[in-house]
């Protein structure tokens, strides 16, 4: 069977779909019907949606929950969420509703500044540069005035420029290294838009300007892009209380608790392999909210990991201290957001997400992104040091294992009854309903209304 097309990007949606189906799927026409069945009934709104990406055929639905509770600076939200792991779900709201009684999360943000970079090569003494560089900001700051007009009367535009060598690890390799503020907005378009304006007048510059005419070398850009790590971009949240008031959890008292809880967390500081699946669980929470509000979950990501490895070493995000008898966790994570442009108005649903929370500025959000990282850590080092992970995962999961057996309404009930003090497995749920199935009706029917 052929398996490559030519011109694909050039056929309709239905065509294709049809060419989808009828080469890689046994039943083209069970396929076709299923896929169809996950476009929006709105053709308006689905017409949207194709446009945010290339080649689409159909839709993928993730479901779209939300964490009740979140009291961030006196102000409570009801957060979006929009994630298929529905312990994730679970455990911000339990987290959200503990800390609503403690005072709830604190948060600010430290910086907002967003990196652009213009790399070039150059093989002349780059002492030439330093001392036109002067000239050269100046130039390039109005070679983009156009540009940055709106954004600068919106509060943001351009905050600082630097040359930056790296020909000691590259040779003759440097950068134009730009500061930004983007205000409300991610700012990915802006950003890349002036670099590009500074890459072909950093070129004319080289060969205009006097001085580095008569070096006799020339200057070559090799490539103007953002950066998504954001070390300037920060922001803090966290939470604090008297350990007293942390209450007691199975076996542990108070005390216990808030130290096993910090030695856990200290682990996370020196264990990359223990940091790994420590700051995974922080994104849990962290990109079902970006992921509601249409935000780049990639590089929020990207940008955390690399903060998480700023000293050499992978580390936790989040931090733990006890002195003097109060407890405090906190968060320090960089989060380049936007609440206006790009997707944020576009799809409907991230309106409808960035409505839910008040319509925040992009601090307000960085603040309720980072409490919500902190709140999902909480909860899962408080599970991970009484409980157990699994415990409360799996009775999470057992509705996934039900659906996935075909269990029936009265069987489902049953189940959650049935293992609400036992361990869930895959197989120990599939031999409860082999269990029940074989049971006359009359005692199915005692056991369902036990």
């Amino acid at each position: 069977m052929k398996k490559a097309i030519s011109g694909f990007s050039k056929l309709s949606k239905k065509d294709k779909l049809k060419w989808i189906v009828e080469t890689f799927f046994k039943d083209p026409e069970k396929v076709l019907t299923e896929l169809k069945s996950y476009w929006m009934k709105d053709h308006d709104a689905q017409k949207i949606l194709d446009q945010f990406s290339e080649n689409t055929i159909s839709n993928f639905h993730l479901p779209y929950g939300v964490a009740p509770n979140f009291m961030i600076n006196g102000t409570t939200y009801c957060v979006p969420m929009v994630i298929e792991e529905s312990s994730v779900v679970a455990a911000a709201s339990k987290s959200a509703k503990y800390w609503l009684t403690r005072g709830g999360f604190h948060a600010e943000v430290v910086s907002t500044l967003k990196v652009g970079q213009v790399h070039f090569t150059w093989k002349g003494d780059i002492q030439l540069l330093r001392k036109r560089f002067t000239e050269l900001k100046s130039r390039l700051l109005s070679s983009v005035e156009e540009l940055t007009a709106r954004m600068e009367a919106r509060g943001g535009g351009i905050r600082g420029m630097e040359l930056v060598d790296l020909s000691d690890l590259e040779p003759d390799t440097y950068q134009l290294r730009v500061l930004f503020d983007t205000v409300d907005s991610m700012g990915a378009n802006f950003i890349n838009s002036v670099l590009e304006a500074f890459a072909k007048e950093l070129i004319l510059f080289s060969r205009e300007d006097q001085v580095l005419k008569e070096s006799g070398d020339h200057l070559e850009v090799l490539m103007s892009i953002l950066s998504n790590y954001t070390p300037q971009c920060l922001v803090k949240a966290w939470v604090t209380c008297p350990i007293d008031d942390l209450g007691t959890f199975e076996a542990f008292d108070a005390y216990q608790l808030a130290q096993r809880f910090h030695h856990a967390v200290r682990i996370a500081q020196i264990d990359p392999y223990r940091a790994t699946t420590h700051n995974k669980g922080i994104f849990n929470g962290i990109d079902a909210v970006v992921l509601a509000t249409a935000n780049d979950f990639r590089a929020v990501e990207a940008n955390g990991h690399a903060y998480a490895a700023k000293d050499g070493q992978y580390r936790s995000l989040t931090h733990c201290s006890i002195d003097d008898g109060i407890f405090k966790f906190w968060i320090e994570i960089p989060l380049a957001l936007g609440t206006v442009g790009g997707l944020t108005k576009l799809h409907p649903m991230a309106r409808r997400s960035l409505e839910l929370l008040g319509n925040p500025s992009a601090k307000e959000l960085m603040m309720i992104v980072a409490s919500m990282g902190l709140a999902q850590n909480f909860a899962a080092v408080k599970s991970l040091v009484t409980t157990g992970i699994q415990k409360g995962h799996m009775r999470m999961h057992l509705s996934n294992i039900l659906v996935q057996l075909g269990a029936n309404e009265e069987e489902c009930a049953a189940a959650q009854s049935h293992f609400e003090d036992r361990v869930v497995s895959f197989n120990a749920v599939r031999t409860f309903l082999d269990m029940l199935k074989s049971r006359p009706s009359v005692e199915k029917d005692q056991h369902l209304t036990i």
